[in-house]
């Protein structure tokens, strides 16, 4: 991203929050709208509530736990749903019900049969592996037959086919499915935790802020959770494209190796 780029970004940044400003300013009622300074304020603050960190922990951990449970089984039901057809026939009620089904109907079944403090590891579950199925299962299917060619010529093992070849085709459709993911599991995870209201997480620190009508603290852990999102998922894209990206050592090895 050039310096341009991120000019241009900040600008619009700046041009919402001027909004926002303008907005609460208008309204003039804290409970409805507070502004970005009086949020801003309050996150200097914030870290000093008893249970912060634990909060963030809490969440994090489920969160990024059931994303991470949603990736692994969604790509190994993509890849054996690309290797036999029936195992896609027999997956298609199931994910087809997980996309349409809303994030609420989720939880509340839920309840039923789980914990609140362990409800936002199923939900983030449920909202990642259904998108990751569908787009792993595509790039296994996209055909690549220069490389199959080169793979045949240089007559590779299994392994290094799968290295240098399967894993470049795959991912543009990985890193995709994982760019969307990230932020729907957030946000499906404290939709969770505000309605199970687990203790110790950013769900029930959310719920209580509701409660007693505490728009500073509402919108200072929405931040929050905005900044946490966007974090992980930057350093979680920037380290899977670099385990899918060998490409540029194909050469070097064919080489050292034939």
């Amino acid at each position: 991203m050039n310096y341009k780029e991120v000019l241009k970004k900040v600008g619009a940044a700046l041009l919402a929050l001027t909004f926002w400003e303008i907005a609460a300013l208008l309204i003039h009622q804290r409970i409805l709208l507070v502004t970005p300074v009086a949020v801003a304020r309050r996150l200097c603050t914030i870290w000093r509530v008893e249970g912060f960190a634990r909060a963030i922990w809490f969440s994090f951990y489920h969160i990024a736990g059931g994303f991470l449970l949603g990736l692994i089984l969604g790509c190994m039901l993509a890849y054996l749903a690309a290797k036999h057809p029936v195992v896609e026939t027999l997956l298609w009620p199931w994910m087809a019900t997980i996309k349409s089904v809303p994030v609420a109907s989720f939880v509340v079944i839920c309840l039923i049969w789980l914990s609140a403090r362990n409800l936002s590891v199923f939900i983030s579950f449920l909202i990642v592996i259904p998108i990751i199925y569908q787009n792993v299962l595509e790039g296994l299917r996209a055909e690549n037959r220069e490389m199959q060619e080169v793979a045949t010529v240089f007559q590779l093992p299994w392994r290094k086919r799968f290295r240098y070849i399967e894993l470049p085709k795959l991912r543009p459709f990985l890193l995709s499915a994982c760019r969307v993911t990230t932020g729907m599991a957030w946000k499906a995870g404290i939709a969770a935790e505000i309605i199970g209201v687990p203790n110790g997480s950013i769900g029930k620190m959310l719920y209580t802020a509701k409660i007693y009508l505490d728009t500073d603290d509402l919108l200072a852990w929405t931040v929050i959770i905005v900044v946490i999102s966007v974090v992980a998922e930057k350093v979680f894209l920037a380290g899977l494209s670099r385990l899918l990206n060998p490409c540029s050592r194909f050469m070097e090895d064919t080489d050292a190796g034939y």
